[in-house]
C-alpha cells in the first residue's frame, strides 16, 4: 500500500486510503490533491535546497550596511521557518517564504548605505512596510491595487531592482568600479583579481548547473566558492561549525526597530515604494507558484489565495521585529512544485529545515562577498525577464516603466526611479490624448511624488 501511495503521479487520485494516514492527511489533504507523504517530503527538501543560499546573501548585504551577520543569519532562518511554516499550515499551499534578496538590497544599499538611515529606522521602515501589506491584503485593497495601478510601473521596478542587484554584486567583488577620473561614473575593475574570476567562473557554474535542474545548485556554487576561498584566502577564516543562537545578546537586532523614526515625511515614501514593490513581486510569485502546483480554482484564482497574500505581509512583520530585511514568496518553490509537491506539507518542510539551520550561524562568516556574488548576479538576471510582461502595444506604458527601470540604477534611488516612472506615464497618457486610460490612483501617486521632490524633501 506505501508503495502505492507513493508511486503516485501529480494529478492521480489514490484508489486506497493511505498508510499515513491520520492528522497529516486530514490537515493537507494531499492524497485528494493527487500526492503522497513521500512525494510531499522529498518536494519540501527541493524547496529548501533551492533556496537555502538565502542565508548566506542576505547576511552578506546587510553585514555592508552594518548589520550583525551572526544576527541576521538566525533571523533569517527564523523569519523563513515562520512564513513557511504559517503558509504551510494555515493556506496549505506549497509556497516557501523567506527575506527577498530584492527588498534586502533595497534596506542594506538605498535606505541604509544610500540614505544614511540608520538600520534601526531601516527596520522600521519595514516593520511599516509589513503592516502596510498586512492591512491592504486582508482588507482587498491589494486586489485593487493590482487591477489600478500601470503595470508598466510595476514590471519596470522589478527590472530595475535586478539591474541595482547587478551593479551591487559586480561592484562589491570589483568588477565595476567608480571611475575616478574623467569620463563616466563606472569602470572595469581588474578582471584579473581572484573575487572577479571566481565571481564570473560562479556565475557561469550556476548557469549550467540550473540548465542541468541541478537540486540547489546556487548552494552548491556558493559552499564550493566558499572552499577555494578558505584553501586560497587568508581572509576566510573557520571558527566553528554549530553554535547556539543569541536571540538576546549583545548584537541581537530583536525589537531594535525605530518605528518612531520611520514615521517621518522623509521616510514614507521608502515605505510605500517597499510596498509598491512587495505588492506586485509577491503576489506574481504566489501565483506562478500555485498554478505549478495546480492550486488554481475555475476562476483562476489561487486557492486560499487570501490566506497566502496574508501570510506573505505577515511574515515581513516579523522579519523586522527579528532584525531581517523584508520577506516575500519565493519563486524557487516552483522547484518543489515540479517535484511533485500539492500541498502546504511541504512548505512546512522547509521551515522545519530552516528551523534546524539556526544552529549554523558560524557558516554565515565562513562565506566571502565573491561566493554570494554570483548568486545576487543571477537572480539580478532573471529579474529582467520583465521585460516579457512589458505591454509594447502601449508604448507610453512600456516607456514608463522602462524609466523607472533605467532609473533606479542611474540614480540607485528605487524611489527616485519610481517618481521618474509615474511621473513621464501621466505626462505620456496627456500629450498623447489618452487621459481616459488613466485612474485617479495612478495621478495622486504621480502627483504626491513629483512635490516630494520638488519640494526638496527627497533624500
Amino acid at each position: 500500500m506505501a508503495e502505492q501511495e507513493s508511486a503516485l503521479r501529480p494529478g492521480q487520485q489514490a484508489l486506497v486510503p493511505p498508510l499515513a494516514g491520520g492528522w497529516l492527511q486530514k490537515h493537507f489533504a494531499y492524497t485528494e490533491r493527487g500526492s503522497s507523504l513521500r512525494q510531499e517530503v522529498l518536494a519540501g527538501l527541493t524547496t529548501f535546497l533551492a533556496m537555502v543560499y538565502s542565508v548566506f546573501v542576505v547576511p552578506s548585504m546587510l553585514g555592508k550596511a552594518g548589520f550583525d551577520t551572526s544576527s541576521v543569519f538566525v533571523a533569517v532562518c527564523l523569519t523563513s521557518a515562520f512564513g513557511s511554516l504559517l503558509m504551510g499550515l494555515w493556506a496549505n499551499l506549497p509556497i516557501a517564504v523567506g527575506c527577498a534578496l530584492s527588498l534586502t538590497a533595497f534596506l542594506a544599499f538605498d535606505l541604509v548605505l544610500g540614505q544614511q538611515l540608520s538600520p534601526a529606522v531601516a527596520l522600521g521602515a519595514v516593520f511599516l512596510m509589513g503592516l502596510i501589506f498586512t492591512l491592504i491584503s486582508a482588507t482587498g485593497i491589494r486586489t485593487w491595487i493590482l487591477r489600478n495601478l500601470p503595470l508598466g510601473i510595476a514590471h519596470g521596478t522589478g527590472i530595475g531592482i535586478g539591474l541595482f542587484l547587478l551593479m551591487i554584486a559586480s561592484n562589491e567583488v570589483g568588477l565595476v568600479t567608480r571611475n575616478t577620473g574623467a569620463g563616466l561614473p563606472l569602470a572595469l575593475g581588474d578582471v584579473t583579481s581572484m573575487p572577479v574570476w571566481l565571481s564570473v567562473l560562479g556565475l557561469a557554474a550556476i548557469f549550467g548547473l540550473e540548465r542541468r535542474r541541478v537540486t540547489g545548485g546556487i548552494l552548491l556554487v556558493i559552499l564550493g566558492l566558499s572552499a577555494v576561498g578558505l584553501i586560497f584566502d587568508p581572509n576566510v577564516r573557520f571558527t566553528g561549525l554549530f553554535a547556539m543562537p543569541s536571540l538576546l545578546g549583545e548584537h541581537s537586532l530583536i525589537g531594535a526597530m525605530d518605528i518612531g523614526g520611520a514615521l517621518n515625511a522623509v521616510v514614507l515614501p521608502s515605505v510605500l515604494a517597499l510596498v509598491m514593490t512587495a505588492v506586485f513581486d509577491a503576489t506574481g510569485t504566489i501565483r506562478a507558484v500555485a498554478g505549478n502546483a495546480g492550486q488554481l480554482d475555475k476562476d483562476g484564482q489561487i486557492i486560499n489565495g487570501s490566506r497566502a497574500l496574508t501570510t506573505d505581509s505577515l511574515s515581513s512583520l516579523v522579519s523586522a521585529s527579528l532584525g531581517a530585511s523584508p520577506a516575500a514568496a519565493y519563486i524557487e518553490s516552483a522547484a518543489g512544485t515540479a517535484a511533485g509537491g500539492r500541498t502546504g506539507l511541504t512548505a512546512v518542510v522547509v521551515g522545519l529545515g530552516f528551523l534546524m539551520l539556526i544552529f549554523l550561524s558560524p557558516l554565515a562568516g565562513l562565506v566571502p562577498s565573491y561566493a554570494t556574488a554570483p548568486a545576487l548576479m543571477y537572480v539580478g538576471l532573471l529579474m529582467l525577464g520583465g521585460v516579457r510582461h512589458l505591454n509594447t502595444d502601449d508604448t507610453v506604458d512600456t516607456m514608463a516603466g522602462l524609466v523607472c527601470a533605467v532609473f533606479i540604477v542611474l540614480t540607485v534611488n528605487i524611489v527616485t526611479g519610481i517618481m521618474l516612472g509615474f511621473c513621464t506615464l501621466v505626462l505620456g497618457r496627456l500629450f498623447s490624448g489618452e487621459l481616459r486610460r488613466l485612474n485617479v490612483g495612478t495621478v495622486l501617486i504621480a502627483l504626491a511624488l513629483a512635490v516630494f521632490y520638488l519640494g526638496g524633501w527627497a533624500l
